[in-house]
């Protein structure tokens, strides 16, 4: 059953009820499991912008990682396998992937930055919002020239209407508000979501920290998917 729930939110963030009507299993074995993930420290709950009552699973993979490499290494010290880097993208054809949140003004931007930057500019990143703000956060635009000299002093929210007519292979929303929103897109596109806190919506005490701590917090999601990414295209091209 743990296992079963880990290959679940390995792919995404989910709720209680969306894991139990994806298991089949009752809800109070899918919470007393969840319960021990979550003791074991491999998978993380935030409480959802879009209703406090409720709270996303997350799985932390990096987390993850790290436990399978300390049981290799425990049982052989041939078999330590250290972290990689995301594999180089093999195929034709580049990878299409929509971020989408509430403003178009942090999180989603700071995704479409970081998946051109971490894939080489092998994946067509883009990013909307379902309520589109006038202008960047200034404090989103300062954590990508910072922390990876990336610019986007020059870039303006886009509204999710604008996209309408363009095909995507993924759709991530980071913004919980924004999925039950996202509309349709056409063609076999996969939908995945990031449950990440809104840097901008907490309190002003916080201010550039939270930028960091979601931009952290982006960049690991983004650095799992790129391989995902890579291999999906593979598979593709190879067909």
């Amino acid at each position: 059953m743990r296992w079963r729930l880990m290959a679940e939110l390995a792919g995404s963030d989910f709720r209680v009820r969306e894991l139990v009507t994806r298991l089949e299993q009752p809800q109070n074995l899918v919470s007393y499991h969840l319960r021990l993930l979550r003791d074991g420290g491999l998978v993380t709950a935030t409480r959802s912008s879009a209703d406090r009552r409720d709270s996303y699973y997350h799985l932390d993979l990096d987390r993850c990682a790290d436990e399978l490499a300390g049981s290799g290494a425990a049982l052989h010290p041939a078999l330590h396998t250290p972290p990689s880097s995301p594999p180089a993208r093999h195929g034709p054809r580049h990878p299409s992937v929509l971020f989408v949140c509430t403003g178009n003004s942090a999180r989603s931007p700071v995704a479409e930055a970081l998946l051109s930057y971490r894939s080489a500019g092998t994946v067509r990143a883009m990013s909307a919002g379902s309520r589109p703000k006038e202008h960047l956060h200034p404090d989103a635009v300062r954590v990508l020239r910072d922390r990876f000299g990336i610019d986007v002093s020059g870039r303006r929210p886009r509204h999710l209407e604008d996209l309408a007519d363009e095909s995507f292979d993924l759709v991530v929303t980071l913004c919980d508000k924004a999925r039950e929103v996202c509309p349709e897109f056409p063609g076999r596109v996969r939908r995945v979501h990031w449950s990440i806190p809104d840097p901008a919506a907490g309190d002003d005490a916080q201010g550039y920290a939270a930028f960091e701590r979601a931009t952290e917090e982006i960049d690991k999601r983004v650095w799992h998917l790129v391989p995902v990414l890579a291999t999906a295209n593979h598979g593709e091209s190879e067909r």
